[in-house]
């Protein structure tokens, strides 16, 4: 199956870009969008910054810029906004960016192998919310064809001839004259089951707002054969009613992608959003767990690793901690530990003299982990995406001589950590 054109009124930005209501240079940092499309950002942007987040900043009346969620946002003008990675300091190309943002979703969020490869992901030349709504009806078409999972439920209503048990508490305080008719119980064989809900009120969100025909006319053809199916009304505690039983093993391939357009992955909610799906995500967030699962990947299972760790605060106040200490990745095997933390921002290793664009406060923190978490001694690490302007790790930081601090580069593309040798990790 594949995916129509862009529409026109697709704007594809990355992170840090900025939108303009009037004409500007066209590129991957800037653009123009319509006046209702730049309000309803400025709209957005308050109930993300309600929930202690921020997507944008303006920057006047006619100008704004966004911060560092990724994914796409329609707005009800029917603009799709699309946000991919900034993974290049400069120039940048649409194709890889994309690719990028699907290959990292599809490592965090466990999302099926069985058509997500490298082909899937790299010849999809569409916005991500196109990729996910595709990647679902594939996943639930083969599901539909396998048979959805059905359950006996117990149905209490007035016939006008016997089936199944009468009710008779009921059939005694049947009014005057509807003798004829009954109260009975029964059960019927019905795909009313939480999945099933979830899924039909996923499919008639995708049916809605997908753009490509193939998809649209397979959203059309699932509808159908869900008729019977209702659609959920408290997606929370039908999530929570999901099967995981040898039964309901056909139904895991689905799952995740269901989740994904029930914004059960997504961290604020966007509430108003009606005229299409939309997906945001924090890029760091994305970062910092697709390194932390790389290198859950290269260590021993006997090897604890924490994502993130909850173990220190920096302080106590009337018996109490106050300030808690969460490094991004701890580490420990046997009386060894490590501190990992990941750092969504392009450095540049030729500016030594400014401290390569290294966060002062990132010091600080690394240094009170150390005291913490390793006791004043041992390896910590900063790693940031390695780009053209940092191919390899920094040299190294000590802040005493038994409490060192590497700062290495992870490359996203060829899936590699550079330096992280350094760290003595006992890596398999």
């Amino acid at each position: 199956m594949a995916a129509r054109s862009s529409p026109a009124n697709l704007v594809s930005v990355r992170e840090y870009a900025v939108l303009c209501t009037h004409k500007v240079g066209t590129s991957l940092d800037s653009a123009e969008v319509s006046e209702s499309a730049f309000d309803h950002l400025c709209r957005l942007n308050e109930r993300f910054s309600k929930a202690g987040a921020r997507l944008l900043q303006a920057e006047g009346r006619h100008s704004l810029k966004l911060d560092n969620f990724v994914g796409v946002v329609r707005t009800p003008c029917g603009t799709t906004l699309e946000i991919v990675p900034k993974h290049v300091s400069e120039g940048g190309n649409l194709a890889e960016a994309r690719t990028l943002l699907r290959k990292m979703l599809a490592a965090v969020f466990d999302l099926p192998t069985r058509d997500v490869g490298t082909a899937s992901v790299q010849v999809f030349d569409a916005p991500l919310s196109e990729w996910v709504m595709q990647q679902f009806l594939r996943e639930l078409d083969y599901l539909v064809k396998r048979g959805l999972r059905s359950d006996y439920q117990r149905i209490e209503e007035e016939l006008p001839f016997l089936r199944g048990q009468l009710n008779t508490s009921a059939q005694s305080r049947q009014r005057p004259g509807q003798g004829h008719r009954f109260h009975v119980r029964h059960d019927a064989y019905l795909p009313d089951r939480p999945e099933n809900r979830l899924l039909k009120l996923a499919l008639e969100r995708v049916h809605h707002s997908t753009g490509a025909p193939e998809s649209w006319r397979l959203a059309q053809e699932l509808t159908l054969r869900m008729q019977e199916v209702p659609r959920s009304r408290q997606v929370s505690q039908d999530f929570e009613a999901w099967g995981e039983d040898r039964l309901m093993t056909h139904y895991r391939a689905v799952k995740p992608w269901c989740e994904l357009i029930l914004n059960q992955h997504t961290p604020l909610a966007i509430a108003g959003s009606v005229d299409g799906m939309s997906l945001l995500f924090p890029m760091e967030k994305l970062f910092e767990r697709y390194v932390a699962r790389w290198l859950r990947s290269k260590l021993p299972r006997s090897v604890e690793m924490r994502t993130p760790a909850r173990l220190h605060s920096l302080c106590q106040h009337v018996g109490k901690p106050i300030f808690g200490l969460e490094p991004d990745i701890y580490i420990a095997d046997g009386e060894q530990r490590w501190v990992l933390d990941t750092k969504w921002k392009l450095l540049n290793a030729s500016k030594r003299d400014g401290n390569y664009d290294i966060s002062r406060g990132d010091f600080f923190q690394l240094y009170a982990y150390g005291q913490k978490y390793l006791g004043g001694a041992g390896r910590m690490a900063l790693v940031y995406p390695s780009s053209s302007k940092l191919p390899g790790p920094l040299p190294h930081f000590s802040f005493d001589e038994s409490l060192h601090l590497e700062v290495l580069a992870f490359d996203l593309e060829g899936d590699a950590m550079h330096g992280i040798d350094r760290l003595q990790l006992p890596t398999t």
